[in-house]
């Protein structure tokens, strides 16, 4: 008797268990794709994930810097050591790839990729021919704009150098031009780039409307490559593209004209006590400029030869017409990329080690959020939506 009402026990506390089983979720259709807005807001931000671990899967973020809930709206995918432009008036993003027909080997095939940056889907391509394009961690002088946004060079490199020219509108190749010795270029006057040499020199090129060259000038001794080498990611403000020595330099190119002019003066990110041995910038996106034209750099305490590459612990605010340092940025951690929003009141995005992406008050330096490690493995370049 004692065990018949342990059975019946067990049944009925079975059966209320069945009965408190929420029923089952509404099926989902398959696929269930969004879209995104056709104006991306300010506080968006696109993150270049190299993905270190799985090169061939490389990506581009679109981020929310304001969403901690869900801060990644989507993904562009950017075949290995690919390349990223963005264009929000004809809501297009165009990606330098490389791709093989056995994934790791076979034929290969170089090509700009449309997508569309509201469905992120793709939407045309462009072959490059001769399976030229540069395969390296991403810098944002291998694949720019000129012409308006019209065209784009990119880079290639067999080892020889030269930059491929691409009718972006009308979706074909225009062009290659030899640039024996130079690497990364910056958009310079009406159709136009400037790239920089080993030697020390720049070279600005014109172009027809064919795409082929109709003028080239070169200046010499703009850099001193052996001793105050600059990092090839330049901010922009306007028409200047600003850029930073390994030794703390800062140094302005005007690109508004034919050909680059390099601004008079001596600037530089100052000194401060501290150094293990020496502060000096450090990282890969190593400097931002924000919307009112002051300069953001990467700073490191433990600078030395060979350190350009390893990261910083604090972003030193410069403003360029005084030459004054305004303000020192403690950052979360040991950090390797910064850009700058350009919203009214702008936000400081820093890429921090192993992949956290931190956001601060650009103005008052304030720490005000981290997105944590939730949208890319290796962060390599933030590009704000302009």
């Amino acid at each position: 008797m004692r065990s018949m009402s342990f059975a019946l026990a067990l049944l009925l506390t079975a059966g209320s268990a069945v009965a408190a089983t929420p029923p089952p979720l509404p099926e989902e259709p398959i696929p269930s794709v969004g879209t995104l807005p056709d104006s991306y807001p300010k506080h968006w931000v696109l993150v270049h994930d190299f993905n270190f671990n799985a090169i061939l899967d490389g990506k581009v973020v679109v981020v929310d810097t304001e969403n901690l809930a869900q801060p990644m709206k989507g993904v562009v995918r950017t075949a290995q050591f690919g390349n990223l432009l963005y264009a929000p008036e004809k809501h297009e993003f165009y990606t330098a790839e490389t791709f093989y027909s056995r994934l790791t080997r076979g034929e290969r095939t170089d090509a700009i990729t449309v997508w569309d940056s509201r469905s992120l889907q793709p939407k045309g391509e462009i072959l490059l021919p001769g399976g030229k394009r540069q395969q390296s961690v991403t810098y944002n002088g291998l694949f720019q704009f000129i012409n308006g946004k019209k065209w784009a060079v990119v880079a290639n490199f067999t080892p020889a150098q030269s930059v491929t020219v691409v009718d972006l509108d009308g979706r074909k190749v225009l062009s290659e031009i030899d640039l024996p010795g130079c690497s990364q270029f910056y958009p310079t006057g009406a159709r136009g780039f400037t790239t920089f040499c080993a030697d020390g020199s720049l070279t600005s090129i014109q172009l027809d409307d064919a795409g082929k060259v109709a003028s080239s000038k070169t200046l010499p001794n703009v850099q001193d490559i052996d001793n105050q080498a600059q990092f090839q990611n330049a901010a922009f403000a306007g028409q200047t593209a600003w850029f930073v020595t390994f030794g703390g330099l800062l140094k302005g190119y005007d690109l508004s004209g034919p050909v680059a002019r390099p601004l008079p003066g001596k600037l530089s990110v100052g000194t401060a006590e501290g150094g293990q041995p020496a502060w000096r910038p450090g990282g890969w996106q190593v400097i931002a400029a924000g919307p009112t034209g002051l300069l953001y750099v990467l700073m490191s305490p433990y600078g030395k030869e060979g350190s350009h590459k390893d990261g910083g612990s604090e972003v030193w605010v410069i403003d360029p017409s005084s030459g004054q340092r305004t303000q020192r940025i403690v950052l979360q951690g040991h950090s390797g990329s910064i850009a700058v929003t350009s919203e009214a009141s702008p936000h400081l995005v820093v890429a921090r080690a192993p992949g956290d992406i931190d956001v601060y008050d650009a103005v008052s330096g304030k720490f005000v959020r981290s997105l944590g490690a939730t949208v890319a493995a290796s962060p390599v370049l933030i590009t704000p939506v302009p």
